[in-house]
């Protein structure tokens, strides 16, 4: 793949047709299978990988099930099918799992098993999907990339550490895309707890009262960000997000007025709901974790300057559009949801004690 300008267009991408091929890990998840069809669509050829099998099927594209703690397993497939790049998706998610070790080697060793198997096999690019948990407090400002991670939980950790391995390694560029929350038609986990309350009519909850400004991004947005990143020249770590944030209840009102259900958004006092989210948590009946209950409340976002300078990205979704976009399919889907073999990102989270805060909603 040669290196080409992008065009400055809000999610126009590089529209010309592509070769090559791209290994992408977490295929199976809500943002792998989105962008390996926007992979397809640009004429990419993908090598697919996750521990969960998957249905799709293209003739430019191979799905294969493999571990990426698997180091043999990971090796044979790079022996197998030759790639130009990978874009490294694959991660365990805190509220998914109870065993913190198991969280640990998939996104820390299984990181770094992909940096060994990239260089083993003279991989020259890697494109890895960091995260905005980093940080587990409010900045004031939009957070860019000078400033240093914070992680207060495992996940969190997680991604710093896989980061400074694929930073440390030479045999390779490694581009290191920060998200959001990542949002589209499809995803739900723990924003199945939120849409159920908003299909049912019941009060939606916002602690203090909801001016908090809390940014996601656009999946296919993140998609297309991800192929000016392979085509980007060097290393380089660079923020993603939505422009134009609204505050969380002007997302929620949006979603609860198209949704026309009745629901509508209430208030919980800041602090005593913070204490019970840290004392449920800590006895593990609750799914929201240290990062949601330190965030929940406040505002967060990244500073997007440097890849749109960089690369010509724009976002083209604000959080009002696509958490609607997430709800419909959300509705419309409700008897698949809870199938086995989905990832946690594709099916509702439990909702453990917030069952009873539903109950007077």
């Amino acid at each position: 793949m040669h290196p080409h300008p992008s065009p400055p267009l809000p999610y126009s991408g590089i529209d010309e047709p592509m070769s090559g091929s791209v290994l992408v890990t977490g295929e199976a998840g809500f943002f792998g299978r989105i962008l390996k069809r926007f992979l397809l669509d640009k004429g990419l050829s993908c090598v697919s990988i996750d521990v969960e099998p998957d249905d799709d099927s293209h003739d430019r594209l191979t799905t294969l099930v493999c571990d990426v703690r698997d180091e043999r397993g990971l090796n044979a497939v790079f022996s197998s099918h030759p790639v130009d790049a990978v874009i490294h998706c694959a991660a365990m998610l805190a509220h998914d799992v109870r065993s913190k070790k198991a969280l640990w080697e998939s996104n820390v060793q299984g990181t770094a098993n992909v940096a060994a198997a990239c260089e083993r096999h003279g991989v020259a690019k890697v494109v890895f999907l960091s995260s905005n948990c980093l940080w587990a407090r409010s900045f004031g400002r939009p957070v860019t990339e000078e400033d240093p991670p914070e992680p207060k939980e495992i996940y969190g950790r997680s991604k710093q550490a896989a980061e400074d391995i694929l930073l440390s390694r030479d045999g390779f560029d490694s581009v290191i895309l920060r998200c959001p929350t990542i949002i589209d038609a499809g995803r739900i986990g723990l924003l199945g707890i939120l849409f159920e309350f908003i299909r049912e009519g019941r009060r939606v909850w916002v602690v203090g009262d909801g001016t908090n400004r809390y940014q996601f991004v656009h999946a296919p947005d993140l998609a297309d960000a991800c192929l000016r990143a392979l085509e980007y020249e060097g290393s380089g770590l660079f923020n993603v997000g939505s422009a134009d944030v609204p505050s969380l209840r002007e997302t929620y009102e949006y979603v609860i007025a198209r949704a026309g259900t009745g629901a509508r958004v209430a208030r919980l006092p800041r602090a005593p709901t913070l204490f019970f989210m840290r004392a449920f948590h800590a006895l593990g009946l609750s799914p929201l974790g240290p990062y949601q209950y330190r965030m929940i409340g406040e505002d967060f976002m990244f500073d997007t300057s440097r890849i749109e300078e960089a690369m010509g990205w724009r976002p083209t979704m604000g959080n009002e559009r696509m958490l609607w976009r997430a709800y419909e399919f959300y509705c419309s889907h409700l008897d698949g949801l809870d199938r086995e073999g989905l990832s946690a990102h594709r099916r509702p989270s439990r909702m453990g004690i917030i069952r009873l805060l539903k109950l007077i909603s």
